[in-house]
């Protein structure tokens, strides 16, 4: 959830909602068609339809053509195959490693040092910083201050403030993959604003009928983009070449607030996280598939890829734990709770693939967390409110926005 300064505090957090429970587990039960019995989030997946058949022809096939001038995919079977350990970018290969962490309720950027794991600085910022972005370019990372209406743009070469960029409501940041153009999240002003990519002045403006756009993830092609809109339960389909919304559907869940959007490594099988229904939404996004519900804990809320492709690590708020999703077989395989609990919520993953970093929204404080054990390696203080760091540098060639989508 976003902007929790400018909501009810029953909305900080997921509350119990047995009338919610009863229509998840009918909604399953209908879904799922055998049996209901036991947890699961790995059943759920077991019995959601695998189409293994459709993969091994859609590998056989040649590729769609991608939009127009952007980069090709360096694997059609692997959409995260640039994102390899250490695989650094030239651009990126000598900027020293950092977490840049947005405190939103304390209007500032702390920067952790991941080797030591301590806040080597504070930058103040505009007001209420959601997250911060790398550029397409992957050259600045853009601190988005939501209701400042400002970009504070952050050289990751020095870790210093640059430029202030007037930029209305800049909720969540994302960039179109030829690298034209950034696509901003204006969440309270319900739309969703192309503006040029280095320039940052207004291209073109799509209302939006939903509420609350926040996350998103592209298509392979980059032909389209899935929104989620929290504060209406619903998704959007963006055509990226029209900039138009295409497809628009109502989650099938009371109260559902879809939060991060990701693709899967598959290149077909999309899942949206979502804080209320306790789990991610499965679909398949060129079809626009009504989506089914796999349960990984309470408050789902960011979603991560590892730096192999093979596991999704899925951060619950709402209980301070991590579920692990198995990516080929979606299955969840294993939950990571926090020694403390805490408020794991938007985070990135190290260059190296070995720690996973996620802010503790409602704890001021950030986790370091083992991907190979799932232990906390360390818990580090910062500023009030922490939302959307950014793990920086990290490996590919070119950054679909967010705190680190990269291909």
């Amino acid at each position: 959830m976003n902007q929790f300064s400018s909501f009810p505090s029953s909305l900080r957090r997921p509350r119990l909602r047995g009338v919610h429970r009863a229509v998840l587990f009918a909604a399953a039960c209908a879904l799922l068609a055998s049996g209901c019995g036991g947890d699961s989030g790995t059943e759920a997946a077991d019995r959601a339809p695998h189409k293994e058949g459709q993969q091994q022809e859609r590998r056989g096939a040649a590729p769609a053509a991608g939009l127009p001038g952007m980069p090709p995919l360096l694997d059609p079977n692997d959409l995260y195959a640039a994102d390899r350990p250490n695989q650094l970018s030239p651009v990126v290969k000598d900027f020293p490693s950092r977490v840049y962490v947005p405190n939103t309720e304390s209007n500032t950027v702390s920067v952790i040092d991941p080797k030591t794991y301590k806040v080597i600085e504070t930058i103040p910022v505009g007001n209420q910083p959601q997250h911060v972005v790398p550029s397409w370019d992957m050259k600045t990372l853009w601190v988005n201050n939501d209701r400042g209406h400002t970009l504070t743009a952050i050289d990751p070469a020095t870790g210093k403030k640059g430029r202030t960029v007037d930029v209305h409501d800049p909720y969540n940041l994302y960039f179109t993959p030829d690298g034209k153009y950034a696509v901003v999240m204006a969440s309270m002003d319900r739309e969703l604003v192309f503006r040029d990519a280095q320039t940052m002045k207004r291209k073109k403006t799509e209302p939006v009928s939903c509420k609350g756009v926040n996350h998103a993830d592209f298509s392979p092609d980059g032909r389209y983009f899935i929104v989620s809109c929290e504060f209406s339960g619903e998704l959007l389909k963006v055509d990226t070449a029209k900039m138009k919304v295409i497809g628009q559907q109502k989650l099938p869940f009371e109260g559902a607030m879809p939060q991060d959007v990701k693709i899967a490594s598959d290149g077909k099988t999309w899942y949206v996280a979502d804080m209320m229904a306790d789990g991610v939404w499965v679909l398949d996004g060129d079809k626009f598939t009504e989506p089914w519900l796999m349960p990984t804990g309470k408050g789902a809320h960011g979603l991560y890829v590892s730096r192999d492709s093979k596991s999704m690590y899925i951060s619950n708020r709402g209980e301070g734990s991590v579920s692990v999703l198995d990516l080929p077989s979606r299955k969840l395989v294993k939950k990571w709770e926090l020694p403390e609990g805490g408020s794991p919520d938007m985070g990135g993953v190290s260059a190296d693939g070995n720690v996973l970093w996620l802010s503790g929204r409602y704890d001021s404080e950030v986790y370091a967390i083992d991907t190979r054990d799932g232990h906390q390696i360390a818990k580090i203080p910062v500023g009030a409110g922490p939302h959307g760091l950014a793990v920086y540098p990290q490996p590919g060639r070119y950054s679909l926005g967010h705190t680190g989508i990269f291909r």
